[in-house]
């Protein structure tokens, strides 16, 4: 297969300015796509009409996305130079052996970066503008002194292209790329299935058995919430065995807090085959446990040990990797060789739901989580960013990558490393802070109406303008003070050095995951930075199912199991609009005044006209019937009444985000009340499930009779 190179040339002309004073200005040009090096102009002192008369010269391949960024910059020897404005050209618009030259206005209607406008009330009114001549040229030495010595507007190129030979292959390449689901995870359902398959025969006495096809895809999907959710997933996940539901799930997802519990119970090969009263008399040990030896001599050494052979062998050292190992310390007061392939034991015969861990990928400064952030997810197959369709092997993480190769191979991490990752709540930035804790609806619609205008750009060209010269300063400052995350989590960036299609905004797998004000600018995207800034989700949506919504999984349950205090209902009410922003099949979450005042313990969402969409069955953190009933019909006796007094009020609440240590009381509180919720319900879980299978068969076979009959659990 034969790929053509271009030569490119850029001809940086003059510069009008509308400004009062006189400036040293300079042109900065930067074509990652052929370089990721940043080639500038001279510096043009104390000239409000600066003439460079410069040509830059590039070498680019036409079926990649070229965005050449050419930013105008005034030169500061005492601080950091000024910004002007930034152009974004496509380099698609020049033909091969076309001149074109470009006049580029800044005027009130062009794109601003207006981030800070709802914090300074300043509007840019800059009215400069700047001469470039994008050509293509010759690569000999007589054409181009030819070229050089004609007049600008009248001067004639030929097309220059070289043609390089190569065999398009993909299989030695230790990224995967792709939307499918990888050869393991395809395995692990045929095998999954038929355990389901049984299972769902046992509990609803069934006929006979389900055919593939016929098999719902049942998914359980945590949020975070620290101690309070690790404690009761586990009371949740005991009450789901003991419904014999278990072995009916597929997956299982989890963020922050619930990413603990399943780690703890995946470092067992069988653990849903066997009582869970075993884990959690062990995390029940750790949890009322007092943690002031945390930072004891003895720990202190061990850290500084560990922090130093990990920057030995090449790892990135950051605070996340210290909070990483205080934490293992934390939860299990020793150190663990425990990995996250080790989990593959785990799922080798279908034995368990195959987990998922949700986490976020950020920008390290000058963009708020809200504004740019990116789903990633581990699981012990592989660790993947789905809207790239970009994915390795869990076992290379963190090794260093390049074009999609493996180019310095460090061991894999304990696990404790990852987990430190998942609940990264130190690198957010103040202005995440500032979004949670004013009108989170406010920034939700600033939000969609950024998604929207995303839709709108052309892709040609964009100028993009800071606030004007009279608050460049304080916009600075502003920015790098808000957007800074001082306490940075980085890990290795396995998309590194990967360029993207010409078309690749217009691809429908990418159009799937595409959420950021930055995806129709290749150029600020993840394959050009060196580090990928992993942090905790719940600084965008407190919820795992990012992995649930990727359409290959074709998931038709999900039990949400949320732990936030307070509003019961806003992590899945955000899910839905984020959903339906994105075009995600998902049910309609509506929920009345009066429920939000006064929440039930289980809801059911479906959305009867879109089979697409999975029926969600959510069990919010809330004390209702369990202060009266200590089991399912079971009254409480007076002696008995304070075990069902469960505090949920948000900071006065023994389950506080930043409690660290639980009383026994307060332990058994919480996982008891989990536990009570899902099994007092069993009912309306139960016909939730039936009508997924009933959907299930009706929808593969329409025209027949239903062959299996569902009965009702006696």
């Amino acid at each position: 297969m034969a790929l053509p190179i271009h030569n490119i040339g850029v001809w940086i002309l003059f510069y009008f300015s509308a400004a009062v004073t006189a400036s040293d200005c300079y042109v900065r040009l930067w074509l990652p796509s052929a370089s990721n090096e940043k080639l500038q102009t001279k510096t043009i002192k104390n000239s409000d009409n600066p003439v460079w008369n410069e040509i830059f010269y590039f070498r680019i391949q036409r079926e990649v996305e070229n965005i050449l960024e050419l930013a105008v910059c005034d030169e500061d020897p005492l601080s950091k130079d000024d910004m002007q404005f930034t152009i974004l050209f496509n380099i698609a618009r020049v033909r091969p052996g076309e001149r074109v030259r470009e006049k580029f206005a800044l005027k009130s209607e062009v794109k601003s970066e207006n981030t800070w406008n709802y914090l300074l009330s300043l509007l840019a009114s800059v009215l400069d503008r700047i001469w470039v001549c994008i050509i293509n040229i010759l690569s000999s030495q007589l054409s181009l002194l030819q070229l050089l010595k004609t007049d600008s507007y009248a001067f004639s190129v030929l097309i220059q292209c070289f043609w390089i030979y190569l065999c398009y292959s993909t299989e030695k390449l230790d990224v995967r790329l792709g939307y499918d689901l990888c050869q393991e995870e395809q395995e692990f359902l045929q095998k999954r299935k038929r355990v389901v398959a049984s299972a769902l025969k046992r509990v609803f006495h069934l006929e006979r058995d389900l055919h593939g096809h016929e098999v719902p895809v049942i998914a359980v999907m945590a949020t975070g919430g620290g101690l309070r959710a690790m404690s009761a997933m586990f009371g949740h996940l005991l009450a789901l065995q003991k419904l014999d539901l278990l072995d009916c799930v597929t997956y299982l997802t989890g963020a922050s807090g619930s990413t603990w519990t399943l780690a703890d119970l995946y470092e067992h090969a069988d653990w849903s085959q066997k009582s869970l009263e075993g884990p959690l008399r062990a995390v029940k040990t750790q949890v009322t446990k007092c943690k002031l030896n945390l930072m004891s001599m003895e720990h202190l050494k061990y850290y500084h040990k560990e922090l130093a052979e990990r920057a030995k062998a090449g790892h990135v050292s950051s605070f996340t990797t210290l909070w990483s190992l205080v934490q293992e310390m934390f939860l299990h007061g020793r150190p663990r060789k425990y990995k996250l392939t080790d989990q593959r034991r785990a799922l080798e015969h279908g034995q368990n739901p195959l987990p998922f861990y949700a986490v976020l990928n950020v920008k390290e400064e000058k963009f708020s989580t809200f504004k740019f952030r990116e789903w990633a997810e581990f699981s012990p197959y592989e660790v993947a960013i789905p809207k790239y369709g970009a994915s390795i092997r869990s076992e290379y993480f963190d090794s260093e990558f390049f074009m999609g190769r493996r180019v310095k191979k460090l061991p894999e991490s304990r696990i404790c490393y990852l987990e430190g990752l998942w609940t990264n709540i130190f690198t957010r930035n103040l202005l995440d802070g500032l979004y949670w804790s004013s009108n989170s609806n406010e920034f939700w619609e600033r939000w969609a109406k950024d998604m929207v205008d995303i839709e709108q750009i052309t892709h040609d060209t964009t100028i993009i303008e800071p606030p004007s010269c009279l608050s460049g300063k304080l916009y600075e400052m502003f920015q790098d003070i808000i957007t800074k995350r001082p306490l940075l989590g980085k890990s290795h960036n396995f998309l590194r050095g990967l360029e993207f299609h010409k078309d690749y905004v217009h691809q429908r797998k990418f159009i799937e995951w595409k959420d950021t004000v930055l995806d129709a600018f290749p150029n600020n995207l993840t394959p050009l930075q060196k580090y990928l800034c992993l942090i905790d989700v719940g600084y965008f949506i407190n919820t795992s199912g990012a992995a649930l919504f990727k359409p290959e999984r074709n998931v038709d349950v999900i039990i949400s199991l949320d732990y936030g205090l307070g509003n019961a209902f806003k992590q899945l009410e955000m899910t839905y609009k984020y959903c339906k922003i994105q075009k995600i099949p998902f049910p309609k979450v509506e929920i009345s005044e009066e429920e939000a005042k006064n929440p039930k313990e289980c809801y059911v969402f479906e959305d009867a006209e879109d089979p697409r969409a999975p029926i969600v069955i959510h069990f919010p953190l809330v004390n209702d019937t369990f202060k009266e009933f200590k089991a399912p019909g079971v009254k409480r006796s007076l002696s008995e009444m304070e075990e069902g007094e469960v505090n949920l009020e948000n900071n006065c609440s023994p389950y506080y985000l930043i409690r660290l240590i639980y009383s026994p009381e307060n332990f058994d509180k919480l996982v008891n009340l989990s536990k009570y919720n899902i099994l007092n319900n069993r009912d309306l879980l139960f016909q939730a499930l039936q009508n997924a299978v009933e959907r299930k068969i009706s929808f593969f076979r329409p025209q027949e009779p239903h062959s299996v009959v569902l009965l009702d659990k006696q």
